[in-house]
């Protein structure tokens, strides 16, 4: 049963009958993950399909290292412009490639496996209450727009002693063309009920304009 399907030479109905399992449990497969991961219809449509194109790559490249030059040649010409996915993205793409290369060497039962079992793995582990830290959980993204003529350097620091418990520079930029700065910290909320005290304290000096707090993570850009 986990011996590859495989002889010397690849016939057609070997190579069928891998894709059909390869698509089949690629499609079970991101419909699993798509419980965990949060994403779009397009990414859970391109995790299904990518053991089979993984598979198809290896299958024809097995033992010709000419051709394994090639397609590695024709990978490197493809440029990347989208924004780098999450965590989440990231696992779900790699489980879904390592499942192709053993579906690619003829383990069907192997790639179907590696599909499954990772991502019940994947979707129990998520729902434990691991690797958690209330701490981190009740850290927040705070946005100030101010005026180009304001110095922004201290000028919150006592309104902050007041509210938060933590907090920390995340960065500045210009934007209005240059006419405003917009200032980034990462802030814990002493009493989040006081937020909305607190976001009126701050218009009082950044002159009523544009003030968020949103939830924070860790994209490449804040601000």
């Amino acid at each position: 049963m986990f011996d590859s399907i495989y002889t010397s030479t690849v016939t057609a109905g070997q190579f069928f009958m891998m894709a059909a399992a390869a698509i089949v449990t690629g499609f079970i497969y991101a419909w699993l993950m798509s419980f965990k991961v949060r994403s779009k219809k397009r990414f859970f449509i391109v995790v299904a399909i990518v053991p089979f194109v993984v598979a198809s790559v290896i299958t024809f490249v097995n033992g010709n290292i000419g051709a394994g030059v090639a397609i590695g040649g024709a990978f490197s010409l493809i440029r990347f412009r989208s924004a780098q996915g999450s965590a989440d993205e990231i696992a779900a793409i790699l489980i879904a490639m390592g499942s192709g290369i053993a579906f690619g060497m003829g383990y069907i039962a192997y790639g179907i496996v590696i599909l499954l079992c990772m991502a019940v793995f994947f979707i129990v582990v998520s729902m434990l209450p691991i690797f958690e830290h209330k701490s981190m959980s009740q850290d927040r993204l705070l946005k100030i727009t101010i005026p180009e003529s304001l110095e922004y350097s201290g000028a919150f620091d006592d309104t902050f002693e007041h509210y938060l418990k933590h907090y920390e520079n995340a960065g500045v930029k210009t934007t209005g063309m240059g006419s405003m700065f917009r200032l980034s910290f990462k802030i814990q909320m002493k009493d989040p009920s006081e937020e909305k005290a607190f976001i009126d304290e701050l218009r009082t000096k950044n002159g009523n304009l544009e003030i968020s707090i949103l939830p924070y993570t860790e994209p490449q850009n804040q601000l």
